[in-house]
């Protein structure tokens, strides 16, 4: 597998209006966040980009997907778990005061405290990182060593030294390797995180340095993601005999990375205004998991309709028997589910045909799993992997979208359907049901563009996709609807409105603070939430 190519470094002086903090995304994995991604840098060609893009290992990462526009000025790769990011190992002493230190943060981030508390307690572990606690300390030091010991004998509930002492490693080393990029990255304007984790983490730590707005746009909420993916996760030792555990009980290390990414959360809700979610429960989540709740707002995903309703004249009458699951071979797009699904619609629509549309180099092991349900199915002639394929020359060749996700936000690809007039059948994730239904009165009276089903329930994924490719009048009600919802509430007008008034008012923010001025906490979530008026009253927004 390639390497990425080299940082892209801004000219000296170059004005840096948002820098963007990347997490495993845009520019080198497809997906629904990478599209917003490039939607937005390309859609504010007057604003000069910096992006950031946070990896695992170079290795891990091919040639990019997407051709990044000409006002993206500088372009940084930060690698978490990369060798190159390491210290050359040397033994040392340590100083004693400075584990003492270590030991009075650690108690106070045990406590429960406010924002305040918060952002002096990360402002002063910063400073220690910088002066005595360098990573250095933390891996190679006798004083280190010692107080890892000592937190294992008094804390840790699994037997494992060594799985311990390599979790807290691995946890943290990140946490330091991200500190002194903040020392490296050119200012900038405004920070933009498109996550918390590792990005927000790194957005809180250059928002608190360079005194600048920190904005958060949270696609899926990252800690519920991470907790999805650590309970699964193989590489986490669980050592605990099956007899000494207590039913439901989740593992010491897997709740020290879950604790972990939620530390890593608070963090950014503490530095971000606004945090913006894509709908309402997500917004309620964000409060819940402590984001303030006069910093945050909702502005939903929008989608360039025009290339995508073009294709509604060549699509054949009566749709073709193709459900099509468009998306990454992840378990999170519980691919598995679909292909069950494809078996059971089969057995009731004549010639039907199943297709995944999506890469399947993220996790080869399970998309090598899903080849071999195929098999075991005998649904060779009826399941087709396609890989990436352009949306435009798929859209006519298909009679449904099909997601059978077991966890998403707001999904671009059903918005995507709806405008080339392709309805969905869908999990009851994120905000599916919004979106195949309608929200409120007004856009439920547009129809159900679909239908939504339980999580992992293959049957009724089949059944339901059966129903709708065998009933031509419930097919064109849902297509209408579908149509009618995404021209009226999803389109990308309407979206770069919103985050124009978020990052002019960042902007103007940016500017204040350069004079001394204070912010107006959650200005611009108030408007966004309807509470307070447009900067342009007379507008229709």
């Amino acid at each position: 597998m390639s390497r990425p190519p080299l940082d892209r470094v801004p000219a000296p002086g170059q004005r840096i209006d948002v820098m963007l903090l990347l997490e495993g995304t845009y520019p080198y994995v497809s997906g629904g966040v990478s599209s917003w991604v490039h939607q937005i840098v390309s859609g504010f060609a007057d604003l000069r980009f910096h992006i950031v893009f946070i990896g695992s290992r170079p290795e891990d990462y091919g040639a990019p997907r997407y051709q990044m526009p000409s006002n993206v000025v500088g372009l940084t790769h930060h690698y978490l778990f990369a060798e190159s990011a390491l210290p050359a190992p040397r033994e040392w002493r340590g100083q004693r005061r400075t584990a003492e230190v270590v030991e009075r943060l650690h108690e106070e981030l045990r406590r429960k405290q406010d924002a305040h508390a918060r952002a002096e307690l990360l402002a002063r572990s910063l400073k220690l990182m910088r002066e005595d606690m360098t990573l250095s300390y933390l891996l190679h030091s006798h004083e280190a060593w010692r107080y890892l010991t000592e937190q294992y004998q008094l804390r840790c509930t699994d037997p494992s030294f060594v799985d311990y002492f390599w979790t807290v490693r691995t946890m943290h080393t990140p946490l330091w390797t991200l500190a002194d990029l903040a020392e490296q990255l050119p200012p900038a304007q405004v920070y933009h995180t498109v996550s918390t984790g590792y990005a927000g983490y790194l957005g809180a730590v250059l928002a608190r340095r360079h005194d600048r707005p920190l904005v958060l746009s949270e696609h899926g909420i990252y800690t519920k993601e991470r907790r999805i993916d650590l309970f699964s996760a193989q590489w986490i030792s669980d050592n605990l005999p099956v007899l000494e555990r207590s039913a439901g009980q989740t593992g010491y290390f897997r709740e020290l990375w879950i604790r972990m990414f939620e530390s890593l959360g608070q963090m950014c809700y503490d530095a971000a205004d606004p945090v913006i979610a894509l709908y309402e429960a997500n917004r309620q989540r964000q409060i819940a998991d402590g984001a303030d709740p006069r910093t945050t707002c909702n502005i939903a995903n929008g989608i360039n309709i025009t290339p995508l309703a073009a294709t509604r004249a060549q699509r054949p009458d009566p749709p073709p028997p193709v459900m099509c699951l468009i998306g990454r071979v992840v378990p999170i797009k519980d691919v598995k589910t679909f292909i069950r699904a494809v078996r059971v619609a089969s057995n009731r629509v004549p010639g039907l045909q199943g297709w995944i549309a999506g890469p399947e180099d993220e996790n080869p092991d399970y998309a090598r799993e899903c080849h071999e349900l195929v098999r075991s199915l005998e649904l060779e002639d009826k399941v087709r992997f396609l890989g990436f394929q352009k949306l435009v020359e798929l859209m006519p060749r298909i009679g449904l979208v099909v997601l059978s996700s077991i966890s998403e936000a707001l999904p671009l690809v059903l918005l995507e359907g709806f405008a080339a007039g392709v309805p969905a059948v869908t999990t009851d994730v994120g905000s599916c049901r919004q979106l195949i239904e309608g929200l409120g009165p007004e856009d439920q009276a547009l129809g159900a563009a679909g239908q939504v089903v339980g999580i992992a329930d293959a049957q009724a994924l089949g059944m339901a996709c059966a129903r709708l490719l065998g009933d031509p009048g419930a097919y064109r009600s849902a297509q209408a609807a579908g149509i009618a919802r995404v021209e009226r509430y999803y389109t990308q007008p309407l979206m770069f409105d919103k985050y124009r008034l978020v990052y002019e008012d960042a902007l103007a923010r940016s500017r204040q603070r350069a004079q001394g001025q204070a912010d107006e906490v959650g200005r611009v979530a108030a408007i966004l939430r309807g509470e307070a008026p447009w900067p342009d009253a007379g507008g229709t927004h």
